[in-house]
Protein backbone atom coordinates (compact mmCIF):
# COMPACT_ATOMS: atom_id res chain seq x y z
CA UNK A 1 0.00 0.00 0.00
CA UNK A 2 1.23 3.30 -0.78
CA UNK A 3 1.10 5.85 2.11
CA UNK A 4 0.01 9.19 1.90
CA UNK A 5 2.97 10.84 2.51
CA UNK A 6 3.23 14.59 2.57
CA UNK A 7 4.25 15.00 -1.40
CA UNK A 8 1.03 13.18 -1.95
CA UNK A 9 -1.16 14.85 0.54
CA UNK A 10 0.14 18.80 -1.33
CA UNK A 11 -1.16 17.55 -4.74
CA UNK A 12 -4.27 16.48 -3.13
CA UNK A 13 -5.21 19.34 -1.55
CA UNK A 14 -4.25 21.50 -4.95
CA UNK A 15 -6.66 19.40 -7.01
CA UNK A 16 -9.34 19.38 -4.51
CA UNK A 17 -8.96 23.06 -3.15
CA UNK A 18 -8.44 24.00 -7.03
CA UNK A 19 -6.08 26.70 -6.02
CA UNK A 20 -2.37 26.65 -4.66
CA UNK A 21 -3.42 29.47 -1.91
CA UNK A 22 -6.45 27.39 -0.71
CA UNK A 23 -4.00 24.27 -0.88
CA UNK A 24 -1.81 25.61 1.04
CA UNK A 25 -3.86 27.35 3.47
CA UNK A 26 -5.73 24.45 3.89
CA UNK A 27 -2.41 22.66 5.04
CA UNK A 28 -1.02 25.66 7.09
CA UNK A 29 2.07 25.88 4.63
CA UNK A 30 3.60 28.54 2.53
CA UNK A 31 2.57 29.18 -0.72
CA UNK A 32 6.41 28.48 -1.21
CA UNK A 33 6.96 25.57 0.90
CA UNK A 34 3.85 24.15 -0.96
CA UNK A 35 5.46 24.25 -4.05
CA UNK A 36 8.48 22.59 -3.45
CA UNK A 37 6.74 19.33 -1.84
CA UNK A 38 5.40 19.65 -5.75
CA UNK A 39 8.56 20.02 -7.24
CA UNK A 40 10.32 17.02 -5.00
CA UNK A 41 7.11 15.03 -5.84
CA UNK A 42 7.28 15.54 -9.55
CA UNK A 43 11.16 14.97 -9.81
CA UNK A 44 10.45 11.31 -7.83
CA UNK A 45 7.60 10.07 -9.98
CA UNK A 46 9.29 11.75 -13.30
CA UNK A 47 5.92 13.27 -14.43
CA UNK A 48 4.58 16.85 -14.94
CA UNK A 49 1.56 16.52 -12.63
CA UNK A 50 0.58 20.62 -13.45
CA UNK A 51 0.48 22.90 -16.42
CA UNK A 52 -0.40 26.37 -16.21
CA UNK A 53 -2.53 27.96 -18.89
CA UNK A 54 -3.00 31.42 -18.30
CA UNK A 55 -3.36 31.95 -14.12
CA UNK A 56 -5.32 28.41 -14.11
CA UNK A 57 -3.25 25.59 -12.75
CA UNK A 58 -4.61 22.35 -14.56
CA UNK A 59 -3.76 19.05 -14.55
CA UNK A 60 -1.67 17.30 -16.70
CA UNK A 61 -2.43 13.90 -18.41
CA UNK A 62 -0.40 11.71 -16.44
CA UNK A 63 -1.65 14.12 -13.34
CA UNK A 64 -5.38 13.07 -13.89
CA UNK A 65 -4.61 9.66 -13.82
CA UNK A 66 -1.95 10.40 -10.52
CA UNK A 67 -4.81 11.81 -9.14
CA UNK A 68 -7.86 9.31 -9.70
CA UNK A 69 -5.25 6.17 -8.34
CA UNK A 70 -4.20 8.27 -5.43
CA UNK A 71 -7.86 9.20 -4.57
CA UNK A 72 -8.28 4.91 -5.34
CA UNK A 73 -5.25 4.63 -2.97
CA UNK A 74 -6.46 7.11 -0.18
CA UNK A 75 -10.02 4.95 -0.10
CA UNK A 76 -8.02 1.68 0.45
CA UNK A 77 -6.02 3.20 3.22
CA UNK A 78 -8.89 4.40 5.26
CA UNK A 79 -10.61 1.15 4.86
CA UNK A 80 -8.01 -0.35 5.86
CA UNK A 81 -7.59 1.60 8.67
CA UNK A 82 -11.13 1.02 9.68
CA UNK A 83 -10.91 -2.62 9.13
CA UNK A 84 -8.28 -2.84 11.64
CA UNK A 85 -9.85 -0.16 14.01
CA UNK A 86 -12.99 -2.77 13.88
CA UNK A 87 -10.82 -5.79 14.53
CA UNK A 88 -9.20 -3.93 17.36
CA UNK A 89 -12.12 -3.14 18.81
CA UNK A 90 -13.65 -6.89 18.47
CA UNK A 91 -10.50 -8.03 19.92
CA UNK A 92 -10.66 -5.88 22.96
CA UNK A 93 -14.35 -7.22 23.72
CA UNK A 94 -12.96 -10.56 24.07
CA UNK A 95 -11.84 -12.44 26.56
CA UNK A 96 -10.25 -15.68 27.44
CA UNK A 97 -10.04 -17.42 30.78
CA UNK A 98 -8.13 -19.92 31.86
CA UNK A 99 -9.75 -21.95 34.97
CA UNK A 100 -8.51 -24.82 37.14
CA UNK A 101 -11.04 -27.75 37.36
CA UNK A 102 -12.07 -26.40 41.00
CA UNK A 103 -12.28 -22.55 40.49
CA UNK A 104 -14.68 -23.42 37.00
CA UNK A 105 -17.21 -25.38 39.35
CA UNK A 106 -16.81 -22.69 42.48
CA UNK A 107 -15.83 -19.49 41.55
CA UNK A 108 -16.02 -18.92 37.86
CA UNK A 109 -19.79 -19.00 37.50
CA UNK A 110 -20.15 -16.16 39.98
CA UNK A 111 -17.20 -13.71 38.58
CA UNK A 112 -19.01 -14.42 35.27
CA UNK A 113 -22.57 -13.68 36.23
CA UNK A 114 -21.17 -10.11 38.00
CA UNK A 115 -18.92 -9.41 34.53
CA UNK A 116 -21.93 -10.33 32.12
CA UNK A 117 -24.33 -7.91 34.28
CA UNK A 118 -22.13 -5.13 33.12
CA UNK A 119 -20.93 -6.33 30.42
CA UNK A 120 -23.36 -8.19 28.27
CA UNK A 121 -21.96 -7.42 25.02
CA UNK A 122 -18.00 -9.29 25.71
CA UNK A 123 -17.56 -12.48 24.15
CA UNK A 124 -16.09 -14.91 27.09
CA UNK A 125 -14.07 -18.39 26.09
CA UNK A 126 -13.24 -20.82 28.92
CA UNK A 127 -10.43 -22.97 29.32
CA UNK A 128 -9.44 -25.81 31.90
CA UNK A 129 -6.73 -26.91 33.25
CA UNK A 130 -4.57 -28.45 35.55
CA UNK A 131 -3.23 -25.54 37.69
CA UNK A 132 0.32 -25.44 36.04
CA UNK A 133 -1.11 -25.71 32.88
CA UNK A 134 -3.09 -22.32 33.51
CA UNK A 135 -0.13 -20.77 34.52
CA UNK A 136 1.23 -21.76 31.33
CA UNK A 137 -1.42 -20.56 29.70
CA UNK A 138 -1.12 -16.98 30.90
CA UNK A 139 2.44 -16.66 30.19
CA UNK A 140 2.11 -17.83 26.41
CA UNK A 141 -0.89 -15.61 26.38
CA UNK A 142 -2.68 -18.61 25.27
CA UNK A 143 -6.12 -17.30 27.75
CA UNK A 144 -5.69 -13.64 29.23
CA UNK A 145 -6.74 -14.52 32.96
CA UNK A 146 -5.86 -17.36 34.74
CA UNK A 147 -8.01 -18.06 37.91
CA UNK A 148 -6.52 -20.74 40.11
CA UNK A 149 -7.04 -22.25 43.63
CA UNK A 150 -3.77 -21.27 45.08
CA UNK A 151 -1.26 -18.33 45.15
CA UNK A 152 1.80 -17.79 43.01
CA UNK A 153 4.70 -15.85 43.37
CA UNK A 154 6.53 -15.74 39.77
CA UNK A 155 8.05 -12.41 38.49
CA UNK A 156 6.23 -12.29 35.23
CA UNK A 157 3.04 -12.73 36.70
CA UNK A 158 0.71 -11.01 38.79
CA UNK A 159 -1.43 -12.72 41.25
CA UNK A 160 -4.37 -11.07 42.79
CA UNK A 161 -5.73 -13.24 45.64
CA UNK A 162 -9.56 -13.09 45.66
CA UNK A 163 -10.73 -14.85 48.76
CA UNK A 164 -9.23 -17.26 51.34
CA UNK A 165 -11.49 -20.77 51.78
CA UNK A 166 -11.30 -23.77 53.51
CA UNK A 167 -12.44 -26.98 53.56
CA UNK A 168 -15.81 -28.36 55.23
CA UNK A 169 -17.05 -31.86 56.13
CA UNK A 170 -19.74 -32.52 54.15
CA UNK A 171 -22.26 -35.59 54.93
CA UNK A 172 -25.71 -36.64 54.37
CA UNK A 173 -28.12 -36.05 56.97
CA UNK A 174 -28.60 -39.39 57.57
CA UNK A 175 -25.04 -40.39 58.24
CA UNK A 176 -24.09 -41.62 61.76
CA UNK A 177 -21.58 -38.55 62.46
CA UNK A 178 -24.93 -36.38 62.79
CA UNK A 179 -26.07 -38.17 65.52
CA UNK A 180 -22.45 -37.69 67.88
CA UNK A 181 -20.38 -35.13 68.58
CA UNK A 182 -17.78 -35.25 65.96
CA UNK A 183 -13.91 -35.00 66.44
CA UNK A 184 -10.95 -34.87 63.87
CA UNK A 185 -10.17 -38.42 65.32
CA UNK A 186 -13.56 -39.60 63.82
CA UNK A 187 -12.18 -39.41 60.07
CA UNK A 188 -9.94 -42.54 60.69
CA UNK A 189 -11.17 -45.23 58.74
CA UNK A 190 -13.98 -42.79 57.94
CA UNK A 191 -15.37 -43.86 54.46
CA UNK A 192 -14.81 -41.28 52.04
CA UNK A 193 -15.11 -39.51 48.22
CA UNK A 194 -11.94 -37.14 48.08
CA UNK A 195 -10.28 -35.25 45.62
CA UNK A 196 -7.86 -37.05 42.92
CA UNK A 197 -4.38 -37.41 43.93
CA UNK A 198 -2.37 -34.62 42.70
CA UNK A 199 -4.91 -32.16 42.79
CA UNK A 200 -4.60 -28.96 45.23
CA UNK A 201 -7.28 -29.89 46.91
CA UNK A 202 -5.91 -33.69 47.48
CA UNK A 203 -2.95 -31.88 48.81
CA UNK A 204 -4.24 -29.98 51.00
CA UNK A 205 -6.81 -32.71 52.74
CA UNK A 206 -3.30 -35.45 52.46
CA UNK A 207 -1.14 -32.66 54.33
CA UNK A 208 -4.01 -32.41 57.21
CA UNK A 209 -4.62 -36.29 57.43
CA UNK A 210 -0.81 -36.60 58.18
CA UNK A 211 -0.70 -33.68 60.82
CA UNK A 212 -3.37 -35.71 62.77
CA UNK A 213 -2.22 -39.17 61.67
CA UNK A 214 -5.66 -39.86 59.67
CA UNK A 215 -6.15 -42.70 57.54
CA UNK A 216 -9.59 -42.30 55.76
CA UNK A 217 -11.21 -45.43 54.03
CA UNK A 218 -11.00 -43.84 50.39
CA UNK A 219 -13.88 -44.85 48.60
CA UNK A 220 -13.48 -43.06 45.21
CA UNK A 221 -11.49 -40.33 44.04
CA UNK A 222 -12.78 -37.95 41.88
CA UNK A 223 -12.88 -34.16 40.75
CA UNK A 224 -16.04 -33.25 39.63
CA UNK A 225 -17.92 -31.15 42.63
CA UNK A 226 -20.98 -32.01 41.74
CA UNK A 227 -20.77 -35.54 40.90
CA UNK A 228 -19.38 -35.55 44.41
CA UNK A 229 -22.04 -34.22 46.10
CA UNK A 230 -24.50 -36.31 43.83
CA UNK A 231 -22.34 -40.00 45.28
CA UNK A 232 -22.23 -38.52 49.07
CA UNK A 233 -25.84 -38.74 48.76
CA UNK A 234 -25.95 -41.79 46.97
CA UNK A 235 -23.56 -44.11 48.59
CA UNK A 236 -23.85 -42.18 52.22
CA UNK A 237 -20.35 -41.26 52.64
CA UNK A 238 -18.25 -37.91 53.38
CA UNK A 239 -16.45 -36.13 51.23
CA UNK A 240 -14.46 -32.61 51.72
CA UNK A 241 -15.41 -29.75 50.17
CA UNK A 242 -14.37 -26.27 49.73
CA UNK A 243 -16.58 -23.34 51.99
CA UNK A 244 -16.74 -21.51 49.04
CA UNK A 245 -19.11 -23.91 47.35
CA UNK A 246 -21.09 -24.88 50.06
CA UNK A 247 -24.55 -22.68 49.10
CA UNK A 248 -27.52 -23.60 51.75
CA UNK A 249 -30.37 -24.54 48.35
CA UNK A 250 -27.23 -26.66 47.27
CA UNK A 251 -26.99 -28.08 50.76
CA UNK A 252 -30.92 -28.77 51.09
CA UNK A 253 -31.41 -30.68 47.70
CA UNK A 254 -28.76 -32.94 48.09
CA UNK A 255 -30.14 -34.02 51.59
CA UNK A 256 -26.49 -32.30 52.97
CA UNK A 257 -25.47 -31.12 56.10
CA UNK A 258 -21.92 -29.53 57.29
CA UNK A 259 -20.12 -31.16 60.37
CA UNK A 260 -17.69 -28.34 61.72
CA UNK A 261 -14.39 -29.54 62.44
CA UNK A 262 -11.97 -26.85 63.80
CA UNK A 263 -8.85 -28.73 62.44
CA UNK A 264 -10.43 -27.98 59.47
CA UNK A 265 -10.19 -24.24 59.40
CA UNK A 266 -6.51 -24.71 59.20
CA UNK A 267 -6.85 -26.10 55.40
CA UNK A 268 -6.37 -23.13 53.81
CA UNK A 269 -6.37 -22.11 50.00
CA UNK A 270 -6.66 -18.77 48.56
CA UNK A 271 -7.99 -17.90 45.11
CA UNK A 272 -6.07 -16.18 42.63
CA UNK A 273 -6.36 -14.23 39.35
CA UNK A 274 -2.91 -14.15 37.39
CA UNK A 275 -2.43 -12.14 34.55
CA UNK A 276 0.63 -10.39 32.83
CA UNK A 277 1.40 -6.67 33.63
CA UNK A 278 -2.08 -4.63 32.88
CA UNK A 279 -0.58 -2.87 29.83
CA UNK A 280 -0.55 -5.84 28.23
CA UNK A 281 -4.38 -6.62 29.03
CA UNK A 282 -6.94 -5.90 26.91
CA UNK A 283 -9.84 -3.50 27.48
CA UNK A 284 -12.20 -6.48 28.69
CA UNK A 285 -9.79 -8.29 30.79
CA UNK A 286 -9.04 -5.52 32.61
CA UNK A 287 -12.08 -4.84 33.36
CA UNK A 288 -13.05 -8.33 34.53
CA UNK A 289 -10.15 -7.97 36.93
CA UNK A 290 -11.81 -4.59 38.41
CA UNK A 291 -15.20 -6.22 38.44
CA UNK A 292 -13.62 -9.72 40.47
CA UNK A 293 -11.92 -6.95 43.09
CA UNK A 294 -15.52 -5.52 43.46
CA UNK A 295 -17.06 -8.48 43.86
CA UNK A 296 -14.62 -9.80 46.59
CA UNK A 297 -13.65 -6.83 48.62
CA UNK A 298 -13.02 -7.53 52.11
CA UNK A 299 -12.85 -11.10 51.70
Amino acid sequence: MVSMNDGYIAFLAIVEQQSMNKAAAHLHLSQPALSRKIQKLEETLGVQLFQRIGKKLELTRVGQLCYERLKSLQSLEQQFLLDLRMYRDEQQSQITIGASLTTLQSTLPELIGAFTDIHAHHEIKVVTGKTHEIVSFVREKKVDIGLIATTIDQPDLQCLPLFADHLELVVPYNHPLTAKSVTINDLNRLPMILFSSGSLYRVLMDEMFQRYGIFPQVKMEIDSFEAMIRLVSTFRVATLLPKSYMHATMLEQNGLVIIELPELNRTVRETSLIYLEDEQLNHASKQFVAISRQVFAGS
